[in-house]
Order: structure tokens, then sequence, then C-alpha cells
């Protein structure tokens, strides 16, 4: 990338994450007092505010952003940063190539498209909302390719339903043999993580069609499916007493905490939570 996450940093009370991966960045930060000077990305920024008030200088005009309120920063276009209130503020925020955005809005609407433009930059944005939310459920661990491509579809359907010139995404039909090749694929790979390209060899379709037609078919994503297939895995034998080290390996998680982050975030308990409430059942 042409921009970095941190560029225009001052000197400022607060901390920084940040991890990047397969073209895409994730940064979780807080600040007191002024964050930022006046910069920009050649990036789609979209960040989600957690606590406290941000206030930025953006197209002409000072933005307030409060929790829960999403803020779309586009490619090129200059902003600063600083805290609206003592107590500081904390946000979480992802950078995406808009190259990635128009593949994933092309397949989304069935032809090439401009890039989505959302002309009020910050506003409740429940789909980007969820996409951000989404990218940092097991931050600071890296993304798998199949998330990174999940996370571009997602913020790229967030973008266009934001954007009230888009051409909205029909709903197109699926290759219902390549949908299968693929999902056969990912059952018989659920032991490890499965690259983008590999996907793609077996489907017949590019990546972000082919998110679009498994979601249109199964109701989610790639990703997300093959997580759950993992997950089945380890549920019976969380139950059965294995060290849940020795679970997290032989399900292809990088570690046990690796395995139990995601677990939560499927089913709302940790694994030994999950032991402890079947083993009363019995």
């Amino acid at each position: 990338m042409g921009s970095t996450a941190a560029e225009g940093l001052e000197e400022a009370s607060g901390w920084i994450r940040h991890r990047a991966e397969g073209g895409v960045e994730r940064l979780s930060a807080w600040f007191a007092g002024r964050a930022f000077s006046r910069h920009r990305h050649d990036t789609y920024a979209i960040c989600l505010t957690d606590a406290g008030v941000q206030a930025f200088d953006y197209r002409g005009a000072t933005r307030i952003s409060t929790p829960g309120q999403v803020v779309v920063l586009h490619p090129d276009e200059a902003h600063d940063g600083r805290a609206a209130a003592p107590e500081g503020f904390g946000y979480r925020i992802i950078y995406l190539p808009p190259g990635r955005i128009a593949e994933a809005a092309r397949a989304a609407c069935g032809r090439p498209v401009p890039l989505p433009f959302v002309r009020e930059p910050v506003a409740a944005q429940p789909a980007l909302a969820r996409a951000v939310a989404e990218a940092f459920l097991d931050f600071p661990a890296p993304l798998e390719p199949l998330a990174v491509d999940a996370l571009i579809e997602a913020t790229a359907r967030g973008l266009l339903a934001a954007d009230p010139s888009a051409r909205r995404p029909r709903r197109l039909p699926a290759d219902a043999a390549a949908v299968e090749r693929a999902r056969a694929f990912l059952d018989a790979e659920r032991r490890r993580v499965v690259a983008s390209a590999e996907l793609e060899a077996v489907s017949g379709l590019d990546r972000f069609t082919l998110a679009r037609q498994f979601r249109q078919s199964h109701g989610t994503s790639p990703y997300r499916y093959l997580l759950l297939r993992r997950l089945d895995l380890v549920r019976p034998e969380i139950r059965a007493g294995r060290p849940l080290a020795a679970v997290a390996l032989d399900a292809g998680f990088a570690d046990q905490a690796h395995m139990t982050r995601l677990f939560r975030a499927a089913y709302g308990l940790s694994p030994t939570e999950f032991r402890a409430l079947s083993l009363t059942r019995e």
C-alpha cells in the first residue's frame, strides 16, 4: 500500500494494535487528545467507534462519531483525528484496497460497477459495523485467506447498500455444481486452513463470485462454513475430555487460545464451560 495505518500519527496519549495480511489492514486503538494530523490513505478505511467521542475534519466539515457509529473514509481523501471529550475515544478500523472492493462489487452486481461512494461519512451502518466487528473476533491473530475474502466481500456489500446511487446487487443464478464442489472440498479439508486459490481451482469460479453464490446456497461464507465444520470436529472431543491443546491442533487451529476465542464467538461459551455443561447433562 502507498500509505500505512499509522500515517499522520502525532505524539498522543494512547495505544495502537495493528495487523496486516492479504492486502488488508486491521487496527485497534485508543487515544486521548489529538491523535492524527491531516493525512490520507490509498484505501477505503471503515472505522467502528467503540468508546468515547471521536472528532475529525473531513470534506470541509468537522465530523463526530459516537459508539456504534461507522465512519467511512474514501481513498485519497484527507482527514485528521482527535478526541472530542476528555476521556478519549477507542475504535477499530479496517483498511481495504479499492481494487479488491471493485472485484467484490462486480461479483455482487454481476457486472463492473463504479466504486461505492458513501455520501454521509458518519452513520449507523449495521452491515459495515458487523463486517468490522467480525474482522476483530480473533484479533490480533492473523486472518486466514478465506477470512480475508469474507471481510472484503462483506464490506463491499455494506458499501453498496450504503451508496444510494449504487446499482443494487441482483439475485443472480448460482452454479450449483461449482458450489457443491467447493462445499465438498471444505468438508474434506476441514482439519486445516484452506487457501482461496484452492477453492477457485476446485469450483472454477473467482473467489468473490463463489462467495456470493455460496452465501446464496448455504447462507454463509466459505470461511465461516469451514470454521463451523472445524468446530463440529472439536465438540465431541471436548466432551470426551481430550486435552484442549491437542484438540485445537488436530482441528487446524493455531493453538488452544485460537480455538477458544473462535469457539466462544460461535457458541457463547468457552470450551471449558461447554465441557462442564456437557458433563452435568450426563
